[in-house]
């Protein structure tokens, strides 16, 4: 590969992969609109998910081919294994808004207390947009920025497993084995939710924390 087609390589790669990103915000997206009641958006959001996956092989057999053909040395080199990393962060984005659309189609809800999971939804979904933001600009601090907001969202979701917990344990009008199960079912699809929205939070961290490596070897909020 001549040097012009090797920084032309480079700067697809970036390209790709914010394009990624656009995609995968646009799945989350529509694993929020599900988790609002829309059920036309819950089937897209989990007939989509393939759509990621392909774009994530795209990606790493670029990345590789770059590793294998070009050893890419100092600011290159951070850069193709960020991004090798952040599409990973991506396409397990995509999975857990598939997830999100999965427990929107049966999620029954009248039996259980209402958790605002939207809200908890909106903000993941923020720091994602952000991170991939941050990537685009190169921008360290805002980098840092999301690291930190990443402790509130991990806040609500707690909060709102043990609101739900609570709840259920001081039902008193659950006296057959239908409604008993019935409810644990609602209960165990909302605290999944919880949970995967918490781990969106986190890949977006992750996102954040590649980024700055990228950008400057900081290490710091890679853990």
């Amino acid at each position: 590969m001549a040097r012009e087609g090797y920084r032309e390589a480079m700067t697809t790669l970036r390209t790709e992969v914010a394009e990624m990103g656009a995609l995968v915000t646009e799945r989350l997206s529509l694993a929020l609109d599900a988790l609002a009641g829309d059920e036309a958006a819950a089937h897209r959001v989990v007939e989509g998910d393939e759509a990621v996956n392909q774009t994530y092989v795209a990606i790493e057999n670029r990345c590789l081919d770059l590793f294998a053909l070009q050893q890419p040395v100092a600011s290159d080199l951070r850069i193709v294994a960020a991004s090798f990393k952040i599409i990973t962060d991506l396409e397990r984005i995509g999975d857990l808004a598939s997830n999100l659309g999965t427990y929107a189609l049966t999620e029954q809800r009248s039996s259980v207390p209402e958790i605002d999971v939207v809200a908890l939804a909106t903000d993941v979904q923020t720091m994602v947009d952000d991170a991939m933001t941050a990537y685009v600009e190169r921008d360290v601090d805002a980098c840092y920025a999301l690291a930190e907001r990443d402790d509130a969202v991990d806040a609500n979701g707690l909060r709102a497993s043990e609101q739900l917990v609570r709840a259920l344990i001081e039902r008193e009008d659950i006296t057959d084995a239908w409604s008993v199960e019935r409810v644990l079912d609602d209960v165990s699809r909302l605290l999944l939710t919880v949970r995967d929205l918490e781990r969106i939070g986190d890949h977006a961290v992750n996102i954040a924390a590649r980024t700055a490596y990228m950008v400057d070897s900081d290490r710091t909020l890679i853990y």
